[in-house]
């Protein structure tokens, strides 16, 4: 389709809110104005609906290849779409972990085939490949990706050797989950001697706990501080955290910057007693104090930019004890409306919404020509009904894994329609898959 004009949307961008029409041509924003009178291929009356840039999610675990009984790029793109995420940037601990640049390269190629949304992925960091890393082409790859704690998967990261040199001679942006491991088997191993076998979900955030996220984020921190590396730490879970963190200059300027996620947003540990080992993470989901501060911080831009860490497991796998079961779960399909709830309860804007979930990812990473609703843009669009209710069950999850941690929640908005790359790949309920995304380029 070579054309779409969107009529009568409440368009969100760059902190206003007014009622205008789009135009789109060839997958690009060609006009913005009140009311254009222009011909095209396909009208979208989009009277009473918002619009919104696109999301972009810097965080996302889409499982391919090697652990694709739980989720692949195919499946999981189209759950992001649906969920209005028209890109996303995707971790290398993957089966084999993404640590050379002919298996990045690979990825790529798969999501070329695959992938319903615009992609890229991180080039991974291990304690033996740093002349890979280097290898790493700055204009078509998000950045890298260092486990400073092993999480999910075999990338832990803990010689000091060799993360002086990464620090000391990328380039690149750096994005860092920082636990300390030390501090965490420490604690693993007085609750084994206290509990045995009867660990329950509740003591993940004590084993996995404040001290270990802080003592790595400083960690992290000092290395970027001394080196002047760009630096961006993931999944933020505690309110310490969010001291090590400044507010005081523009997003553009800043060489240190910083996630949130919806999980750490949404849930605390009380969560723990109905939720079990679905809202199962690494790192783990704190109290409902740590919880407050992360969405303080967001709202007062400590925090910049706020993501998924969607990680599908199988049913079976969660369904195991606490010690066996794996940790992340899905969440790029409600992601945005879980945010845009917030909003009905008071707790954000609109605009602050849009400016965390598209703008600042894209300043983040200086992503090209997109999150920003702007003539000569990328039209990566998404309409939401705030109005239109829609309650999460197994029967409408549209990850491999068939499970949310949010089932049984009655969200009061919707995602009608998402365009990528000026493509309607998403519309009342069902993809087109007649489309496709396209890999992500960054100004750098």
């Amino acid at each position: 389709m070579s054309s779409i004009i969107i009529k009568s949307a409440t368009i969100i961008n760059e902190g206003r809110i007014f009622i205008g029409d789009v135009f789109i041509k060839n997958g690009f924003i060609e006009q913005i104005g009140t009311i254009l009178n222009l011909a095209a291929d396909k009208v979208i009356n989009a009277e009473g609906l918002h619009l919104l840039p696109g999301c972009i999610d810097d965080q996302v675990h889409f499982r391919e290849p090697g652990l694709t009984h739980k989720a692949d790029i195919f499946t999981e793109s189209r759950a992001a779409v649906a969920g209005g995420i028209t890109s996303f940037m995707e971790m290398p601990n993957t089966v084999p972990n993404t640590l050379t640049q002919e298996l990045l390269e690979d990825k790529f190629q798969i999501a070329k085939n695959n992938s319903a949304a615009n992609y890229s992925f991180f080039m991974g960091a291990g304690n033996d490949n740093l002349e890979q890393v280097l290898l790493t082409d700055p204009i078509h790859v998000c950045g890298i990706k260092i486990f400073m704690g092993s999480s999910t998967g075999n990338m832990l990261v803990d010689n000091e050797k060799t993360l002086e040199g990464i620090f000391s001679r990328t380039p690149l942006l750096v994005a860092t989950h920082c636990e300390d491991e030390a501090t965490i088997r420490a604690n693993t191993e007085r609750f084994m001697l206290q509990y045995g076998d009867d660990l329950t979900p509740e003591m993940h955030p004590l084993i996995r706990n404040a001290e270990a996220c802080f003592i790595s984020s400083s960690f992290a921190l000092g290395l970027a501080k001394k080196y002047d590396t760009r630096l961006h730490i993931l999944h933020i879970s505690t309110a310490i955290e969010t001291s090590l963190f400044d507010n005081s200059i523009p997003l553009e300027k800043k060489r240190v910057t910083s996630e949130a996620c919806i999980h750490h947003l949404w849930f605390s540990d009380a969560d723990y007693a109905q939720k079990g080992n679905w809202i199962k993470w690494n790192p783990a989901i704190k109290t409902a104090a740590d919880r407050d501060e992360i969405f303080k911080a967001v709202l007062d831009d400590r925090i910049d930019v706020i993501a998924t860490d969607h990680a599908p497991h199988t049913i079976e796998e969660k369904l195991q004890p606490y010690s066996k079961a794996p940790s992340g779960g899905p969440l790029v399909q409600h992601a945005l409306i879980a945010m845009l709830e917030f909003y009905k309860q008071g707790k954000i804007s609109l605009e602050k919404i849009v400016e965390k979930i598209a703008h600042s990812p894209a300043t983040c990473f200086q992503i090209d020509k997109r999150g920003f609703i702007r003539e000569g843009y990328w039209a990566d669009l998404v309409l939401v009904d705030l109005n239109k209710a829609s309650t999460v069950n197994r029967l409408n999850v549209l990850s491999k894994c068939g499970w949310s941690p949010f089932e049984g929640q009655t969200f009061s908005s919707s995602v009608v329609s998402t365009l990528v790359s000026g493509n309607l790949v998403y519309e009342n309920g069902k993809i087109n898959e007649g489309v496709s995304g396209k890999r992500l380029v960054f100004n750098r």
